[in-house]
């Protein structure tokens, strides 16, 4: 067996075992609690088989491509040789670094617009507001929310500031909008910070942000590399919320104007 065959043979076990736990709730549910057969049990075995399929060949792709992958694009954006400063400045020149604030805010908005958890809940989003909310427009605020928080993340990283400022500073904000928004479009913000965080974005978010401490001078992966994420979550709701207000502002400028 190949060293390839035999690390996807491992993964699949592992999965199944992470799996399992939830087929048999649900199984124990509909035949113990609810107690009524399993409709269509051969339909029902071939979907989890599938869903141990897609599990273990998703995260075969994270290991083999998607990991490496942001890692190298942080390392490669940090060289002295790309950014032309010495390595003794790297720590307090966070203007060099740029290109890895407008990777970081491209790579956001193109995996969430690609994002399929919120392509589902922008489109019952739009048909449950008969229309008022468009689903692509809520697709790119979300998304514009995602870069803004990826960038300011990885400035972040590089100049070494605390996480609680920026999260603190981040929630206040959320807080005060949350007042002053329209009340049909809060829930749907504060679930859109967290549709945001699934199967393609935080995979390419957590390798550059550990690829990024790993490459700056001064900081730790461990300590720096991590919290991303939690920027894709806040500023995705501060967007949604933005967007909102000034859609209902602009509705009342043109009811005034009539």
């Amino acid at each position: 067996m190949t060293p390839w065959l035999s690390h996807f043979a491992t993964t699949l076990l592992d999965t199944g075992r992470d799996v399992l736990p939830i087929a048999a709730i649900i199984i124990g549910f509909q035949l113990i609690i609810i107690r009524k057969p399993i409709r269509h049990p051969g339909k029902t075995l071939l979907g989890f088989i599938y869903v141990l399929l897609g599990i273990t060949l998703f995260l075969e792709g994270l290991q083999i491509a998607i990991f490496p992958i942001g890692e190298l694009m942080a390392n490669q954006l940090t060289t002295p040789e790309f950014t032309g400063i010495k390595p003794a400045l790297e720590t307090s020149i966070w203007q060099a670094y740029i290109w890895v604030y407008v990777f970081a805010a491209s790579i956001g908005f193109a995996t969430t617009l690609a994002e399929p958890s919120l392509i589902a809940v922008a489109i019952k989003a739009e048909q449950l507001s008969g229309g008022a909310i468009h689903a692509f427009g809520l697709r790119i605020a979300v998304a514009i929310g995602v870069a803004f928080g990826l960038a300011l993340g990885t400035f972040r990283i590089v100049s070494g500031t605390e996480l609680y400022i920026y999260i603190i500073s981040g929630y206040l904000l959320v807080i005060i909008q949350t007042a002053f928004a329209p009340k049909m479009i809060i829930g749907l913000a504060y679930d859109s910070g967290g549709v945001t965080t699934s199967t393609v974005t935080v995979p390419l978010v957590t390798a550059l942000g550990l690829g990024l401490a790993s490459s700056v001078p001064g900081r730790n992966p461990l300590i720096d590399g991590f919290g991303l994420i939690a920027f894709a979550s806040l500023f995705p709701i501060i967007a949604v919320l933005s967007y909102a207000q000034i859609a209902e502002c602009r509705n009342r400028g043109s009811l005034t104007k009539h």
